[in-house]
């Protein structure tokens, strides 16, 4: 049987566009394994699925003053001990990475084993974990076609990203009796990713009462970051993390508000929400969801809102334009033609894989 090796994680966006394959490569005849961290969010996502996962130790490289960047190498020295061992003992014909710190010690192991590795980056530039993978994947798989010139040549493929079927199929009349909400108010879905996103939470619990005047709200506000003085207002409902349900929840919504996270952006976009885009401050990040959101505005695909233009008023009026002009965005997405990124990568594994 083949074996396939995936990993990817620190995120919820290093892990979905790895279990947006699990069923072709299963078709295929694939036998899947995983290699993830030891507790990060991907092993609770992999184990549901029945996928056998294996943690190694992973360390942050950061590019800024942290006490941790002193301990952190040597977690991540001792998390490719642990890869090179488990490929060793697995056998894998290939390897396919989807970023996070914890790939880069499998990447390199997997090099060593001699193990075609196959990485993909989604976001417009390669973020550092991936540029330290770049030397020992045989293969680049990347998002935007402006990140192809960014690539060596003779390793970038532009595939897109793999995106869950299952988000297309949405149930509306599951998602009301789910949430509670009512038909006839416009509803608007806030994503802060998988962790959440501070700014954002704060800024839409700001103005809810403006919002809950015209909209209901659904709020996936990330770990830990509930509101409970908000738990039982009419027509606001939140959660830190949805995932069974979360194709009825888009199917419910008008309009949804989002990070700029490349996986995220690619999702909404497949589903044809009009979206206003609030990317991670250049000050907090290396500026990726920033050129990601500005892409997709050029397109005609999002509205943007960076996060220190953020007031009440900008916030309000940016999600109330939107909604007025949803139907200009709906149709500048409808217009896009989708590869099929699935096929493509899956292609470019039975290409790239020991035979």
């Amino acid at each position: 049987m083949k074996h396939i090796v995936l990993t990817g994680g620190g995120t919820a966006g290093h892990v979905t566009p790895n279990i947006a394959m699990l069923p072709r490569l299963q078709e295929r005849g694939y036998q899947i394994s995983y290699i993830g961290s030891y507790d990060g969010i991907e092993k609770k996502l992999i184990e549901e699925l029945g996928i056998p996962y294996y943690g190694i130790s992973s360390g942050k490289l950061r590019r800024y003053f942290d006490p941790k960047n002193f301990s952190d190498p040597f977690k991540v020295l001792k998390g490719y001990g642990e890869a090179k061992k488990l490929l060793k003992d697995l056998k894998p014909d290939i390897v396919f990475s989807k970023g996070g710190f914890v790939t880069v010690p499998v990447v390199i192991a997997a090099k060593h084993r001699k193990i075609p590795a196959i990485i993909h980056e989604s976001d417009m530039t390669p973020g550092l974990a991936n540029k330290l993978c770049i030397p020992s994947a045989v293969k680049v798989c990347c998002n935007f076609p402006e990140t192809v010139s960014q690539l060596p040549p003779d390793k970038a493929v532009l595939t897109g990203t793999p995106i869950r079927q299952e988000l297309l199929n949405g149930n509306r009349i599951a998602a009301l009796e789910f949430t509670g909400l009512l038909t006839g108010k416009p509803v608007i879905m806030i994503i802060g990713g998988s962790l959440g996103a501070a700014a954002v939470n704060d800024a839409v619990r700001r103005i809810l009462p403006q919002l809950l005047e015209s909209f209901q709200v659904i709020h996936l506000c990330g770990k830990d970051k509930l509101d409970e003085s908000l738990q039982n207002i009419s027509g606001y409902v939140q959660y830190e993390y949805i995932k069974k349900e979360l194709a009825d929840l888009f199917a419910l919504a008008d309009i949804v508000i989002s990070r700029a996270g490349a996986n995220a952006i690619c999702e909404i976009n497949s589903l044809k929400k009009p979206n206003l885009l609030i990317p991670l401050s250049a000050k907090a990040s290396r500026g990726d969801q920033i050129l990601n959101a500005r892409s997709f505005e050029r397109l005609g695909y999002s509205m943007i809102l960076e996060e220190e233009q953020i007031t009440d008023n900008t916030l309000y009026n940016a999600i109330t334009e939107l909604y007025h002009n949803r139907q200009s965005y709906i149709e500048a997405m409808s217009k896009n033609q989708e590869m099929d990124s699935i096929e493509k990568i899956l292609q470019l594994i039975e290409e790239c894989r020991i035979k």
